[in-house]
């Protein structure tokens, strides 16, 4: 018989269930735990294992599980948290997590990790950064209130620090990228897109793999820039965005208030629809889901930026 393994993944600790046989045990998540993970599933008969993304804390151990040979899958977090509530599991805990996933695995089809040591280390430098961006605003929010002299100091050398950090980070992830041919190829076809920078694209190339494979409205989906009804009866709801990668929308959001302004086939399309009476807001999410349909469609097809075609 084989097995489902459903895996909740937290930072210090792996939570696991065995759907068929119900078994639950956990392990701590580190290089002997995963290794004591390791020995215990290797001598199963699998169907499959399955890891949530989350933020980062998976990607250890799923190298692990990958380098052995195991059948591991990594679901997205919205597809899982849909399921559970189809399922009628409305409570959370690790344990109860696991077996969801477990669940998950034995009823819908999962595609296989597809794991490549280059573009881990890209997506593990792309999140320290945006983690050190975020606390950079963090830290210069704080400057606005802060009135005592030695603390405001403080804070100016920790952002300070965090400026030079992210400068540093830059570096790594330009030359991570460039050393890879594929993700070379890839950033230069992103990189001949006016308005898109080196931070959206390494922000691509890390965190929407699935860029390229498929159609426009799912990619538009996948981001959380596709807008969904709201009807019931005769009730005419809003159409919304929602859900979707937050990281690579946040850095799509600024590339397309660039994009809005500087780039003449963006701004153009950007003006049109303010002419007929969208507000700014209405308007920019537009341009947003141009422009990485518009990114889509050039890595699919393998060509480089050209304005005729948008």
């Amino acid at each position: 018989m084989a097995l489902h393994v459903g895996i909740d993944v937290a930072k210090d600790r792996l939570d696991v269930a065995i759907l068929e046989t119900g078994e639950l045990f956990a392990v701590d998540n580190d290089e002997a735990g995963h290794a004591a993970l390791v020995e215990r599933l290797s001598g199963c008969e699998l169907d499959a294992i399955g890891l949530e993304a989350s933020g980062g804390y998976e990607r250890a151990v799923l190298k692990a599980l990958w380098q052995k040979g195991l059948p591991v899958r990594r679901i997205n977090p919205h597809r899982l948290r849909q399921f559970a509530r189809a399922a009628g599991v409305n409570a959370k805990n690790d344990r109860l997590d696991a077996r969801v996933i477990a669940r998950f695995l034995a009823t819908l089809p999962v595609r296989p990790v597809e794991f490549d040591p280059s573009l881990e280390l890209v997506i593990e430098l792309v999140t320290v950064r945006r983690q050190l961006h975020a606390e950079l605003s963090r830290v210069n929010n704080q400057l606005e209130h802060v009135r005592d002299a030695a603390l405001k100091r403080l804070a100016k050398r920790r952002a300070s620090r965090l400026r030079a950090d992210i400068l540093l980070l830059d570096k790594s992830i330009a030359q991570a990228i460039a050393a890879d041919p594929a993700m070379a190829h890839r950033n230069s076809l992103l990189r001949s897109t006016p308005s898109v920078g080196p931070v959206l694209s390494a922000t691509l190339i890390a965190l929407l793999p699935e860029l390229g494979r498929l159609s426009n409205r799912r990619i538009a989906a996948l981001v959380g820039l596709a807008p969904f009804d709201h009807d019931s009866g005769k009730l005419k709801g809003k159409r919304c965005i929602w859900g979707g990668r937050e990281p690579v929308r946040n850095v799509l959001y600024m590339a397309a208030l660039s994009a809005g302004v500087h780039n003449p086939v963006f701004a153009a399309f950007r003006q049109r629809l303010r002419a007929k009476g969208k507000v700014a807001k209405v308007a920019i999410v537009a341009v947003m889901r141009k422009l990485i349909t518009t990114l889509n469609a050039m890595i699919r097809d393998d060509k480089p930026w050209d304005p005729a075609s948008v």
